[in-house]
């Protein structure tokens, strides 16, 4: 892996897990303004917690040394949830401000994927079941 490639993917996963962790502790804790978000775009308030939880996990397992299929997972699981936090914003026709944070996230989550090392990837000579 060239130097390049490895800052890319340090800077990508820093920002992705600072994003994660920052939205997840909110989402937790349940600010009010969150609710309010949340009830906007016609999701229950218990969904907080959901979200909160996997994004948690999520940086721990992207964080974690080896373990490259729970780290599949948590990418995928990032993917799905920023993808879907767009198409809500899209479908309740909210402004274009609010597009912001998931796009960023979500493009955070691919370039992470894209660039990690070889030892955080799934492959048959680290594959674990």
């Amino acid at each position: 892996m060239k130097k390049r490639e490895k800052i890319t993917y340090w800077v990508a996963t820093i920002w992705l897990c600072l994003g994660m962790i920052s939205t997840g502790i909110v989402q937790l804790v349940q600010l009010e303004e969150e609710v309010q978000k949340m009830n906007t775009l016609g999701y229950p308030d218990y969904f907080l917690t959901i979200i909160g939880v996997w994004k948690i996990l999520g940086v721990i397992a992207v964080l974690a040394p080896k373990m490259p299929l729970i780290k599949e997972w948590a990418y995928a699981g990032f993917f799905f949830l920023m993808s879907g936090a767009i198409f809500t914003h899209l479908a309740v026709r909210d402004e274009l401000v609010e597009y912001f944070g998931p796009a960023l996230l979500l493009v955070l989550t691919i370039v992470s994927w894209y660039f990690r090392p070889a030892d955080r990837k799934l492959t048959k000579a680290n594959d674990e079941i």
